[in-house]
C-alpha cells in the first residue's frame, strides 16, 4: 500500500472527523449546560494496540492522558463488539474523578477489530462531600465515586446495576444518566463512522495510513527538538497554595537536549512532594501538559498522537506533587497544576526559544462548583464551570482577553443557560480592563463575574493567581493577579483562592480573573527638552 504525502493529509482529516463527529453528537445530545454549552469534553480515536491515532480539537488535559486510561482499559478487558468500558480513576489514566471516559473497539461486518474510540467528559457531580465534586479535599475519597475499568455495556447490554449504582451516588441523577448516554451515543457513532471509512477505503489502507501518521508525528516532533539549542533550561514557578495552608507549592522543570540528540528529557524533580490538598496531579495530566505545549511550539499542522510521544521522556518521580500516588487529593491537579505546569515548561523553553514563546497567560481555570435545593424547580442542582482570563503576551501579538487558555479549552458560560436553570443571577458580566502585564505585546485582560444566588447553596472555589503574578517575559510586566469575593448583606470580604462557603439567597459571589504577562519590553519614550 503506497502512502504519499496527499493520501497522508486525507487520512488525517478522516480519522480527526471521526472525532470531530463524536464530539457534536456528544455536544448536542447531552443535558448538563456544562456539557452542552461549555462544551467541557473531549474525543479522540486509537489504533488496534490502543495507540493514539488522532484527536479533535477539544481540551489538551483531557486529551494527552487519555493514551494512560486507554492502556488501563485494555490491560482488563479485550473488549468484543458491543462492549463499553468507563473509568475516571485518576491512577489510572484518569484526570480527576468527575471526567468519565467510555471506551469501545469498532468492528468489520466481519468480525475484524478495526480499532478504539474513546471519549472524556465532565460531569456537573460525580458525588463526593460538596456538589460539583470539586472540593477543597485532602483524599481522594472525599471526592466522589472512583471508578475503576468497569464495562458499562457488555455485549450491548448496559449494565444497569453499575448505572443505578452510580447514580444513586451523586446529586443530579437525571442529568448523569442524560450525559452518560450521550458519551454512549458518541461512542456508537465513533465505531460506526470507523467501519465506513474500512469499508470505503480498505483495512490495509486504513492500517498503512495509521502507522504512517504516528511515524510522521514522531519525526515532526524531532524536528522541532532540533530547532532547540543543546543546553539544559530550567524554570520554576508556584501555587498559591495547596487549600489547606498558604505555603507556596513549587513546580520546576529541567528542560535538556544533548548535542546531536533529536530526543528531549522533560525533568519535574525539582518540583514540591505531593500535598495534604488537592492541588496534586497525575502523570497522565503531566504528560498531556508537556505534549500541549511542545504541540503549541510547531510551526507546521503536525497530526497530535502515539508518536508525538516517542522521542520525550518526562520525569517525574512517583510521590511528587506533579506525580502524585493514591490517595492524594487530585480535583484541583487536573485543572490548577496542569496549567502551572505549562506555565514554567513555557517559562524554560523561552530560555532556548524566545521567538516562539509566549509570556505567562492566567495560570488557572477560576474553578467554581455549587449546589444546593432549588425551591422553586424542588429539586437538587448541581453546577460547575471553568472562567477565562487573560492570555499572555506573546512574540507578535498582543494576548487575548476573557479566554480560555492552554489546559482548558471551553467557552464561557452564556448569562441565559445559566439563569435559565439554576436559581442564580448573573449581576456583573464584564472584562476587567487593564489588568493584562505591560509590554511591547500586552497580555491579555481578565474578567469579572458576578453570581446573586437565590437559593441556599453550598460554593466551592479552585483558584490560583490570586497571589502570585502570571509573569511577563522578554522584558514585559506581569499581569493583575485575580480576586474572589463575596458580598453579603452588603458587605464585602475577601475570599482564598481555594474555599469552601455555604451562601444564602441574596449573597454574591465575584470572581475575578487574572490578566496575562505581557511580552516584550516597551520602548522608551523621546526625552523632554
Amino acid at each position: 500500500m503506497k502512502v504519499d504525502p496527499l493520501s497522508l493529509q486525507v487520512f488525517a482529516n478522516l480519522f480527526s472527523s471521526v472525532a470531530e463527529e463524536m464530539g457534536t453528537v456528544l455536544q448536542r445530545s447531552s443535558y448538563s449546560p456544562n456539557i452542552k454549552m461549555r462544551r467541557d469534553y473531549s474525543c479522540a480515536v486509537f489504533d488496534l494496540d490502543g495507540r493514539m491515532l488522532a484527536q479533535a480539537a477539544h481540551m489538551p488535559v483531557h486529551l494527552g492522558a487519555m493514551p494512560m486510561a486507554m492502556q488501563a482499559v485494555l490491560g482488563r478487558f479485550d473488549l468484543g463488539p458491543g462492549d463499553v468500558a468507563m473509568l475516571n480513576d485518576p491512577f489510572a489514566g484518569g484526570t480527576h474523578l468527575p471526567d468519565v471516559s467510555l471506551v469501545s473497539a469498532a468492528f468489520s461486518p466481519a468480525g475484524a477489530r478495526l480499532g478504539y474510540v474513546m471519549c472524556r467528559a465532565h460531569h456537573a457531580d460525580i458525588g463526593g462531600m460538596t456538589p460539583g465534586s470539586m472540593p477543597a479535599s485532602t483524599s481522594i475519597f472525599q471526592e466522589g465515586l472512583i471508578i475503576p475499568p468497569l464495562l458499562l455495556v457488555e455485549r450491548g447490554k448496559t449494565n444497569e446495576a453499575l448505572l443505578d449504582l452510580l447514580i444513586r451516588n451523586v446529586r443530579t441523577p437525571e442529568e448523569r444518566r442524560g450525559d452518560l448516554r450521550a458519551q454512549l451515543a458518541a461512542q456508537r457513532v465513533g465505531e460506526e463512522r470507523l467501519v465506513e471509512l474500512a469499508d470505503r477505503y480498505g483495512v490495509s489502507a486504513c492500517r498503512v495510513h495509521g502507522r504512517a501518521l504516528q511515524s510522521y508525528a514522531e519525526r515532526t516532533m524531532r524536528l522541532l527538538i532540533r530547532k532547540i539549542p543543546p543546553g539544559k533550561y530550567t524554570w520554576t514557578d508556584w501555587l498559591d497554595g495547596d487549600g489547606q495552608t498558604d505555603d507556596p507549592v513549587r513546580i520546576q522543570v529541567s528542560v535538556r537536549r544533548d548535542s546531536g540528540e533529536d530526543c528531549l528529557e522533560v525533568d519535574f524533580s525539582g518540583s514540591a512532594k505531593q500535598c495534604r490538598g488537592s492541588v496534586n496531579t497525575v502523570l497522565a495530566v503531566t504528560t498531556a501538559a508537556t505534549l500541549y505545549v511542545l504541540r503549541c511550539l510547531h510551526t507546521a499542522d503536525s497530526p497530535v498522537n502515539a508518536g508525538s510521544l516517542v522521542p520525550l521522556s518526562i520525569i517525574a518521580p512517583p510521590g511528587l506533587v506533579v506525580s502524585a500516588r493514591p490517595p492524594a487529593a487530585v480535583a484541583a491537579g487536573n485543572v490548577e497544576t496542569s496549567q502551572r505546569i505549562v506555565d514554567v515548561l513555557f517559562g524554560a523553553l523561552a530560555q532556548a526559544l524566545p521567538e516562539r514563546c509566549p509570556a505567562a497567560s492566567q495560570g488557572t481555570m477560576n474553578n467554581l462548583a455549587l449546589g444546593g435545593f432549588d425551591p422553586q424547580r424542588q429539586s437538587t442542582f448541581a453546577y460547575y464551570e471553568t472562567m477565562g482570563g487573560g492570555a499572555g503576551g506573546r512574540p507578535g501579538k498582543s494576548g487575548m482577553s476573557a479566554v480560555h487558555d492552554h489546559m482548558s479549552n471551553t467557552l464561557n458560560t452564556p448569562i441565559e443557560a445559566l439563569e435559565s436553570a439554576y436559581p442564580l443571577r448573573v449581576t456583573c458580566y464584564r472584562i476587567r480592563r487593564g489588568t493584562g502585564g505591560k509590554g511591547l505585546f500586552r497580555g491579555g485582560d481578565g474578567l469579572q463575574r458576578d453570581l446573586q444566588f437565590l437559593a441556599e447553596s453550598d460554593v466551592t472555589i479552585l483558584s490560583e493567581r490570586r497571589s502570585l503574578h502570571p509573569y511577563g517575559i522578554q522584558g514585559g510586566e506581569p499581569g493583575q493577579c485575580g480576586e474572589n469575593i463575596l458580598i453579603h448583606q452588603g458587605h464585602r470580604r475577601s475570599l482564598p483562592p481555594k474555599v469552601q462557603l455555604h451562601v444564602s439567597p441574596g449573597d454574591t459571589v465575584s470572581v475575578r480573573t487574572p490578566g496575562g504577562g505581557g511580552f516584550g519590553q516597551l520602548s522608551p519614550g523621546p526625552t523632554p527638552c
